[in-house]
């Protein structure tokens, strides 16, 4: 709740934040299948949230220079700021969310997060399904 409040405030809906995430590490650009893989998720899912994110000029799309083809989606400089302050977002719920905790306690959760991605990982692979945790 509280990041969606934090996106809100900036005009993202919930789960825009990690195609900024991405994006922002990859200055070439990626296609949309690409930035689905990344995510995830299938390029028809990532269709409606990428033209809302180019509506609010927060993503742009070119042709890729080599595959005319292929359509590559970048960050606008709005986007690049957006993504930026969403890191300094994050850093702040986190903040939030590990006060009143002491590093030994924060390193025990993290080992336990670790231990149950883990156990997924494994039950994924022992029922065949190909997706990561």
């Amino acid at each position: 709740m509280r990041m969606h409040a934090h996106m809100e405030k900036v005009g993202l809906y919930p789960g825009q934040h990690p195609v900024l995430f991405i994006l922002k590490r990859h200055t070439e650009g990626l296609s949309q299948k690409e930035l689905a893989e990344h995510m995830k998720i299938k390029p028809a899912t990532i269709t409606v949230m990428l033209k809302r994110l180019e509506s609010n000029e927060v993503i742009k799309r070119r042709p890729d220079p080599v595959d005319q083809r292929v359509t590559r989606v970048f960050l606008t400089e709005k986007g690049l700021a957006l993504a930026d302050r969403m890191v300094g977002t994050l850093h702040e719920v986190e903040q939030e969310c590990f006060r009143n905790f002491t590093v030994e306690e924060q390193a025990l959760l993290r080992r336990l997060f670790m231990q149950m991605r883990d156990n997924l990982k494994e039950a994924n692979e022992k029922s065949g399904d190909e997706a990561s945790c």
